[in-house]
């Protein structure tokens, strides 16, 4: 413990960070080069300070719909592309962009058919032809397996999924609307989403931050307690700007998740109908990482753990838990010893086998 009047000072350099320089998160991000382009795709090589690439077989950082890319980089000093780099190794990451009006009529087919295989294929050719580790987030993971069971012939490698849930009645935030849901046939938020072309940003935003109502209502306490932690103040404004760059979810996507994941819970099962087209996660056939967050509300432990029993054709289905919530299983100050550590075990492991 520091002394009195050292946590004095620190705690005012730490206000005087905020009031005169905006706040005291490094929130640049990781170099990056454009390698290819296309509709809802930005592709990036991650690059050291200087511009200079790691080598070795590539890593592809997949976010999920609505969050935006730089949950892979939060910020410096926790942020695992910088991680990764840091470490020597070839990372690459994808970036949906915004999502328009315009693309409310952009399905679940578009990012497993298109986006991710597209993605996929161009960092392996990036690489010198390599095969290519995908590590996800969320639903980015969910998409991320999605496309590996339907398209087999990708240049997959392995597969690191965090926070991604696959039994959604396992989820005890939304277990109260089930019922309502159940009575209106499941039409409840049809004419909603559809109105509004999707799920937009704002009403994003205002949901994520609604999962951790507690933590919003005492942040100003919790502040002023450890204004004397840089680290700790750092992480809450990197937070806080995840939060205000929120995207919007594409209309028919949105649908599609709702009516196929959360009402029929289709993925419990190891399989997802959409429009008639039936993807197995029975044919994923590469070795798989899954992480959970211990303090998760949007995915707890159950409903990522279901996972573990439908990767039936996985070479190696590996289970870990690391302490946080939904973003901060990825990317808290806690993930730094834990879910990092997890992934570079496992790369590890795939590089030495």
């Amino acid at each position: 413990m520091a002394s009195p009047p050292a946590r004095l000072a620190a705690a005012a350099s730490n206000v005087v960070g905020k009031v005169l320089h905006g706040g005291v998160a490094d929130l640049r991000p990781v170099p990056r080069v454009l390698i290819d382009q296309g509709p809802n795709r930005s592709v990036y090589r991650l690059t050291a300070s200087g511009g200079a690439a790691p080598s070795g077989p590539p890593i592809l950082l997949v976010p999920p719909l609505a969050a935006p890319a730089l949950c892979f980089d939060l910020r410096r000093g926790c942020s695992l592309a910088e991680h990764l780099v840091a470490g020597g190794r070839r990372s690459y990451l994808v970036d949906y962009g915004n999502v328009a009006f315009s693309d409310r009529r952009l399905g679940v087919e578009h990012w497993i058919d298109e986006v991710l295989p597209k993605a996929v294929r161009k960092v392996s050719e990036d690489a010198g032809g390599q095969q290519v580790h995908v590590v996800a987030w969320c639903l980015g993971g969910i998409f991320s397996l999605l496309t590996a069971a339907d398209q087999a012939d990708l240049p997959i490698e392995s597969i690191v999924t965090v926070a991604a849930p696959f039994d959604f009645t396992a989820i005890p935030l939304i277990a109260p609307f089930r019922p309502l849901v159940d009575l209106t046939g499941g039409h409840l938020l049809t004419p909603f989403y559809r109105a509004l072309g999707g799920a937009p940003s704002y009403l994003v935003s205002r949901v994520f931050r609604a999962t951790g109502m507690h933590k919003e209502i005492t942040k100003p306490l919790a502040i002023l307690k450890n204004l004397d932690d840089r680290d700790y103040l750092a992480q809450i404004e990197a937070v806080d700007h995840f939060m205000d760059n929120m995207i919007a979810y594409p209309g028919r996507t949105f649908g599609q998740l709702y009516h196929r994941f959360f009402r029929a819970n289709d993925l419990a099962e190891g399989s997802v109908d959409l429009n008639g087209r039936i993807i197995s996660l029975s044919g994923v056939k590469v070795p798989t990482l899954i992480i959970a967050g211990e303090n998760d509300t949007i995915a707890p432990r159950p409903a990522v753990e279901r996972l573990v029993g439908l990767l039936e054709n996985a070479p190696s289905v590996r289970f870990e838990t690391a302490p946080g919530g939904h973003l901060g299983v990825l990317t808290g100050r806690k993930a730094r010893d834990t879910t990092w550590r997890y992934i570079d075990e496992f790369l590890a492991e795939r590089l030495a086998s």
